[in-house]
């Protein structure tokens, strides 16, 4: 079943990337000679206009063929022909698409939830492990949080919503203490050494010693809790690709498609219903497309973000980059992806094995 999911979520995600360049270079007048769904043989093929339409057998890729995206010709039509502006946008849609599937599938997701939480303290643990009712048995409560605040920071990460909390309070249960920002009484409050796990209380090695006041369930909630969330996974992705790019990411902590297909499988290895399946596949495919768009949009030769650099590049020239030149910046881009994406899969197979 993960590796259906897992199927799915990438050709869902592949191919509204694709489609969002191929709805723009259309409406720009850029000619496209094939949209594909899918990789490898061909199962079924139909061409309307200047275009094929592809199915292929290997639902894991695309792709958007346009006319002189890597060489200049004389068809008013192509890619390099088109003006600037226009390349642009069509080489951004491919992440918009990316950006624009995630927020849907947020959406739905926060709708399918049974209550849906602010980021408001409503109340702390008053419970022991033993069961027994004390005065607060919160940590978080004795080392400054009140009922009422609204938290704003923990540690120095902005907190959106739960994922900005799961993430700022990872070690919690090595009883590190941080320095948390709140909105207390309508006014910022910065409260220093603040320690929220307690191992006597109920929730053993749970950081959470308190609870989030409950937001009623309507369209306008439902729209700004779905915002406040991919806000969260936006930030957190991009935290996590700066400690990548900084050498502060350990290396096992790398992972290719084979550990995404892991995670994928593990997230419905305890599911018990549909709307279960249907939950965490929404879950996980806003968080890989968001993912996705984001690293289309890196200066990094290769990707979308590559080609919009030299878009920039030539509109500070006024006059574009030999494309030749332009090709062999690419190819060495997609070479250094390549020997990224070997090593990341190295790392998921060795986890594999030892059952890490």
């Amino acid at each position: 079943m993960g590796i259906v999911i897992a199927i799915l979520i990438f050709g869902l995600i592949v191919t509204a990337h694709e489609f969002g360049h191929f709805v723009c270079a259309k409406l720009s007048g850029i000619r496209v000679l094939e949209f594909s769904v899918g990789m490898g043989p061909k199962l079924l093929q139909k061409t309307k206009g200047e275009t094929k339409y592809s199915l292929r057998i290997l639902p894991l890729g695309g792709y958007c063929a346009m006319e002189g995206e890597d060489s200049t010709n004389s068809d008013p039509h192509s890619f390099r022909n088109a003006k600037l502006w226009k390349r642009m946008i069509v080489l951004a849609a491919g992440a918009m698409m990316n950006f624009i599937l995630g927020f849907i599938a947020i959406v739905i997701w926060v709708c399918m939830m049974r209550n849906i939480g602010s980021m408001v303290i409503s109340e702390f643990v008053k419970t022991d492990a033993n069961g027994t009712v004390a005065e607060y048995c919160a940590e978080s409560y004795e080392t400054g949080l009140r009922k009422g605040d609204k938290l704003i920071e923990i540690g120095g990460t902005r907190i959106y919503s739960i994922i900005d909390i799961n993430y700022a309070l990872h070690d919690a249960n090595k009883n590190k203490s941080y320095t948390v920002l709140v909105e207390r009484d309508g006014e910022k409050v910065t409260l220093e050494n603040v320690v929220f796990n307690n191992n006597s209380n109920e929730n053993g090695n749970d950081p959470y010693d308190f609870y989030l006041t409950a937001r009623s369930k309507n369209p306008l909630t439902i729209l700004q809790t779905s915002g406040e969330t991919f806000m969260s996974m936006t930030h957190i992705i991009g935290l996590s690709l700066k400690q990548m790019f900084s050498g502060k990411l350990e290396k096992e902590n790398v992972s290719g498609p084979v550990g995404v297909v892991t995670a994928i499988s593990e997230s419905t290895e305890d599911t018990e219903s549909l709307s279960e399946i249907i939950y965490n596949f929404l879950y996980m495919t806003a968080l890989i497309t968001i993912n996705v768009g984001i690293f289309n949009l890196l200066p990094i030769p290769g990707l979308d973000g590559g080609r919009l650099l030299f878009c920039f590049i030539e509109l500070v020239r006024r006059k574009p980059v030999k494309p030749e030149h332009e090709g062999y910046v690419h190819l060495a881009g997609m070479a250094l992806l390549f020997g990224i994406m070997i090593f990341a899969t190295y790392n998921d197979i060795v986890r594999l094995i030892s059952g890490g």
